[in-house]
């Protein structure tokens, strides 16, 4: 693993953006086309929208058109309006190339800012996911890949520090360390399953989760607002 003294991999995007093209294109290419009419986690989105924002959000990236406010949420809206009317396999199809060829351009950013990217395609994964009725939706194959990548943008995006401890039987029992120290204030700590830290984080419904949280709200611990 090659790491810069901020702890990061370059690298690590990308292997999580091409291990999710592997494992959902093929669910997404066999899904029927009405089913990317459920609404998804995200506001107002339906699944045909969330996958056309990801797609539209790393071919941006792929052909360096990163102007300002690029990703603020009338950015997005417009990137998803501009392909209503284009047919379900052009948008799976611009998707399957962001996740291929974005991973290469984020590893060359030395800033690193565009990793949270890559962690919110996967998140968004998982809202489709779930839209569609699938097991797994914020954890499965990629997971290891996702966590390290969250251990580094909760750190990024100044969240309070939190330790994590993770049981639910999808990996072996394992502790994370998680966002950044504040003077006179202990570190938060989680006791729960992976997918249930992945929503605190990425501000998806907490319904029917159970999971112990201390010393921190889930507010505090948003990394995308």
């Amino acid at each position: 693993m090659c790491t810069n003294d901020d702890g990061r991999d370059p690298w690590l995007p990308d292997r999580l953006l091409r291990t999710e093209r592997d494992l959902l294109m093929p669910l997404l290419r066999r899904t029927p086309e009405e089913a990317y009419e459920l609404r998804t986690a995200c506001p107002g989105w339906t699944a045909r929208q969330v996958l056309a924002h990801c797609g539209a959000a790393l071919v941006r990236i792929v052909e360096d058109r990163l102007e300002e406010g690029v990703f603020l949420p009338e950015a997005n809206a417009c990137d998803v309006a501009e392909r209503e009317d284009w047919p379900l396999g052009r948008i799976l199809d611009e998707l399957e190339r962001g996740l291929t060829e974005a991973g290469p351009v984020i590893a060359a950013r030395e800033d690193g800012r565009l990793d949270a990217v890559a962690l919110g395609e996967w998140v968004h994964a998982g809202d489709v996911r779930e839209a569609f009725g699938e097991p797994g939706a914020y954890c499965g194959e990629a997971l290891e890949l996702a966590l390290p990548l969250l251990t580094v943008t909760s750190r990024k995006r100044e969240t309070p520090r939190l330790v994590g401890v993770l049981e639910d039987g999808t990996l072996p029992r394992v502790s994370l360390d998680l966002g950044n120290e504040r003077e006179g204030r202990p570190p938060a700590t989680f006791r729960g399953d992976a997918s249930t830290l992945i929503r605190i984080y990425a501000g998806r419904p907490l319904v029917r989760t159970r999971y112990e949280l201390t010393g921190a709200t889930e507010q505090e611990l948003l990394i995308y607002r």
